[in-house]
């Protein structure tokens, strides 16, 4: 059980990483080097693996979903510093980072059959806008399949943020969809400014979004220690005088 004087430093360590990154976010939109963004995507991680460091300090009861979380957040940083490179080796770290994220909530709240129905409802018409948009232009049909297949990825991550939030009205669920709908729409934004070549706007869109998404991702795993510790403290038995 984390003291109260330790609960301070974490709740000042994710303070400060957040203005960090935020910083790092804007510096990048401002000079764009692929060193600016494999630092800023490095303290997202380095935000993640300190929170997970907490979580197993406090004996956490989501050590798994934390786990997976902070493996997402690994595959993502390889995703964002390799997208700049190779735009489908890149895609296909961030969809990896996806099934873990999917992993993480599942451990949070086991997979029902219904969690599919929220999935669905999110990729079929975002596979519909990428197919029959006329704004796309893919140029291969293998650049298309790979961003109908990121589409299933992330469609049924945050489907299963949606669900769980549905499920169990808590602050943790409630931080986890936030980060998963900031990283849904930060694809998006990335899609239209791409292939859609819809102009600077939609790459400003993109990163004010995806690293916000990033580090209330890894603020979760910090959430999530202390949804255990109020849990602990409210089941105390109370002892009569």
């Amino acid at each position: 059980m984390a003291s109260n004087l330790t609960r301070k430093y974490m709740v000042i360590f994710n303070v400060i990483m957040a203005v960090a990154i935020f910083g790092m976010d804007i510096l990048y939109m401002s000079i764009g080097t692929l060193l600016i963004k494999g630092v800023t995507s490095g303290l997202f991680f380095v935000m993640g693996l300190v929170n997970f460091i907490y979580a197993v300090k406090s004996k956490t009861k989501n050590f798994k979903s934390s786990l997976f979380l902070l493996l997402g957040l690994f595959f993502a940083m390889l995703g964002d510093i390799i997208l700049n490179i190779n735009f489908v080796i890149g895609a296909t770290l961030f969809g990896i980072g996806h099934i873990l994220f999917f992993v993480s909530y599942c451990s949070l709240i086991r997979f029902k059959w219904f969690d599919i129905l929220y999935g669905t409802a999110i990729f079929v018409p975002s596979m519909l806008f990428i197919v029959l948009s006329p704004l796309f232009d893919f140029e291969q049909v293998l650049m298309e399949a790979v961003c109908i297949a990121y589409a299933l990825v992330i469609s049924f991550m945050l489907g299963k943020s949606i669900s769980n939030l549905i499920r169990d009205h808590t602050i943790l669920n409630l931080t986890i969809f936030i980060g998963s709908v900031l990283f849904f729409f930060s694809d998006l934004m990335l899609l239209l400014n791409v292939f859609a070549g819809l102009g600077r706007a939609f790459d400003i869109l993109c990163l004010l979004t995806y690293y916000p998404a990033e580090i209330v991702l890894a603020l979760s795993i910090f959430v999530s220690v202390e949804k255990n510790e109020n849990n602990i403290e409210t089941k105390q038995p109370t002892i009569d005088n």
